[in-house]
């Protein structure tokens, strides 16, 4: 018997779909309470991108191995999850400042 063969793009685009649904399901099914909480999550998860992203910008790698496409994609990608990781903030703070006692 031989055995099977998946293409690993094949493979890597079922698992991408895949998490699209996930992804979807769990956003959507989120109750408003736990809206903030959410938020910090995502928040985390896009630190960790900036991270990757900070990599990629310093890598060391020569022009005919493309080092500057690499370092200009983790550019985009470090000013990109910095946006969001700022954004997310401050939509977390308003959100919990609607939770607050207001002074009379």
């Amino acid at each position: 018997m031989e055995a099977a063969f998946v293409d690993p793009f094949v493979f890597r685009l079922a698992i991408f779909v895949l998490a699209i649904f996930v992804g979807y399901y769990v956003v959507w099914s989120v109750t408003p309470a736990l809206h903030t909480p959410l938020m910090s999550v995502t928040n985390a998860i896009s630190s960790v991108i900036i991270v990757g992203a900070l990599i990629s910008v310093g890598v060391q790698l020569g022009e005919a191995e493309g080092g500057i496409f690499a370092k200009g994609l983790g550019f985009v990608a470090t000013a990109l999850a910095a946006v969001n990781i700022f954004g997310g903030f401050l939509v977390t703070q308003r959100m919990l400042a609607m939770y607050k006692k207001k002074d009379r």
